[in-house]
């Protein structure tokens, strides 16, 4: 499966100048084959590429898009911030009211830390909770991912839920030592090992809707366990809601659930689709970060005006949740369209979806752990998503990323996306 020729010529070109042709893996297309799409833009639901085609977009760069490609209250916000100044190096009041803002509406999150990406605001909140408890270890799950920051590249080893096993190469054998992992949905496993390092953990990291190797809701009786075990055995608790915050509703996966972290990672929505993250929490605990504590952390590019003020922009719309009963009624729509189809399976948490297909055709339960997913899943989508593509719908070019509804999309883009997956499905059966 080929890209235009221009996205063809493109790509040999970035080839011989960047890894791999990309700045971002997923990028190259390595999951699903072919050439990737080197797009110009986007509007709306929409993307277009070199080669003037258009595409119905349920990627939405990976989600921050939630109000869509090119919003014009987001572009307005952003065109006047650059018109300003688009970097200050100073303090600045458009950070102050993004930050009011959130700490106004989300009670848990009592002061913020603005970052430039998901991973760095992971990596300053694991510094935090190691300088709050004097301990060293972290706790993450299996198939939760919280970006690219040493500790965090690690899965479970075979069998062995404790023993890590590197994602990546060029990591410090001290640095695997100092993260433990668990798997998912299990309480009991999860307590005997916090009971085997009593006194060492420092913070449990999770996901609470892990949504980076699939789609894996959690039961809400483990995400509470998983709460209680963390006060009970003196860890702090962090939600990483790089996803899921500000897109599941206004007060993310925390506010729907009830449950309140100590310390909550955020990305992606809150900066309007420009670069940006944000570590938050309990005041006490953020007081502990420069300056007015021995946390260090800092960055030229934090709290970048156009990223803050196309954020405000973002989340002044989310504010009073008409988009998100909009975005929920989209996503009902997809999922009462794709539900009950033999070897296709949907996983949806409002706007965030994943379809998962199987050559066998067979019906597929619901996979809460990334240890059952079909062994054919990556070559089934595959088989799915260049055809898509072919048709002008693009989705995530892996078999293991959710896709994104936006307030741009609409009941005929849902329809499109149904009708044309439904159609497909006998001729990847027969495959």
């Amino acid at each position: 499966m080929s890209g235009g020729s221009r996205s063809e010529e493109l790509f040999l070109r970035a080839r011989r100048v960047s890894p791999g042709g990309v700045h971002s893996p997923v990028r190259a297309f390595r999951g699903v084959g072919g050439t990737p799409r080197f797009m110009t833009g986007g509007a709306g639901a929409c993307l277009h590429d070199v080669d003037g085609r258009e595409y119905l977009d349920f990627c939405m760069a990976f989600g921050p898009l939630i109000l869509g490609h090119a919003d014009r209250g987001v572009r307005r916000a952003a065109e006047t911030a650059l018109a300003r100044g688009w970097s200050l190096g100073t303090a600045e009041p458009y950070s102050l009211e993004l930050a009011e803002l959130i700490t106004g509406r989300v009670p848990w999150v009592e002061s913020i830390r603005f970052v430039n990406s998901g991973t760095e605001a992971v990596m300053s909140a694991l510094r935090v909770a190691r300088a709050a408890s004097g301990r060293s270890k972290i706790l993450k799950f299996e198939g939760c991912y919280h970006g690219h920051t040493d500790s965090m590249l690690l899965r479970a080893g075979s069998g062995l839920a404790e023993a890590p096993l590197p994602d990546s190469a060029g990591l410090a054998p001290d640095v695997v030592q100092q993260t433990l992992i668990a798997p998912l949905d299990d309480e009991a496993a999860l307590e005997a090992l916090l009971t085997r390092h009593a006194g060492e953990i420092a913070a449990i990291i999770i996901e609470p809707l892990p949504a980076n190797y699939g789609l894996l809701p959690q039961r809400p009786q483990f995400l509470q366990a998983v709460a209680r075990l963390a006060r009970a055995h003196g860890a702090l608790l962090i939600f990483d809601e790089v996803i899921s915050g500000f897109r599941l509703s206004f007060q993310g996966y925390a506010g729907v659930s009830g449950i309140r972290p100590d310390l909550t990672t955020y990305g992606k929505v809150i900066g309007g689709g420009f670069p940006v993250g944000a570590y938050g929490g309990r005041r006490e605990l953020m007081e502990l970060v420069a300056p007015a504590g021995p946390v260090y952390q800092a960055g030229t590019l934090s709290a970048n005006p156009l990223a803050m003020c196309a954020g405000l922009a973002t989340l002044q719309r989310l504010a009073d949740g008409s988009v998100y009963q909009q975005l929920e009624e989209l996503g009902a729509r997809l999922e009462r369209g794709l539900s009950g189809v033999p070897g296709l399976a949907i996983q949806r948490a409002g706007s965030v979806f994943w379809i998962c297909s199987s050559r066998a055709g067979a019906p597929i339960t619901p996979m809460r752990t990334p240890l059952s997913l079909p062994a054919d899943a990556g070559a089934s989508f595959a088989a799915l998503f260049h055809p898509l593509l072919e048709r002008g719908i693009y989705l995530a070019p892996s078999a293991f990323e959710v896709g994104f509804l936006s307030a741009a999309h609409t009941e005929a883009h849902i329809d499109t996306l149904a009708q044309a997956l439904l159609a497909l499905l006998p001729a990847t059966d027969r495959q």
